[in-house]
């Protein structure tokens, strides 16, 4: 597998860790859109939201859970984050392994996109 998450999982590409435990990965993005912008992925490879199942509940839960966590290190959690999911080229989904975009850091304006 190709898979740059995959391979930044692996610490075969360096990364700026910011969380790390037995299911859950989350790092800098190298190309902020905001002050903080945190990616946080599954270790399992899932590609996009339409691939995952109902085994993966945990573990989609285990993201949010791990973003929440981060918002409150960093001093956000009560300022606001916003936390995104893309799916698919349309969304804006470029690397095809689900990931969270944490960010925070600023106002965010709606609509988003």
């Amino acid at each position: 597998m190709n898979c740059l998450f995959c391979r930044i999982i692996d610490k075969k590409i360096p990364s700026k860790i910011v969380y790390e435990d037995e299911r859950v990965f989350a790092f800098e993005d190298i190309n902020p859109q905001a002050p903080i912008h945190i990616l946080i992925i599954p270790k399992k490879h899932i590609s996009t939201t339409l691939d995952i199942t109902h085994e993966d509940n945990e573990l989609i839960g285990d993201l949010f859970r791990a973003a929440n966590k981060i918002a409150k290190d960093r001093g956000v959690a009560e300022r606001g984050f916003r936390l995104v999911l893309n799916c698919n080229p349309e969304s804006g989904q470029t690397i095809y392994h689900i990931h969270l975009h944490l960010l925070a850091g600023r106002v965010m304006h709606w609509p988003p996109g």
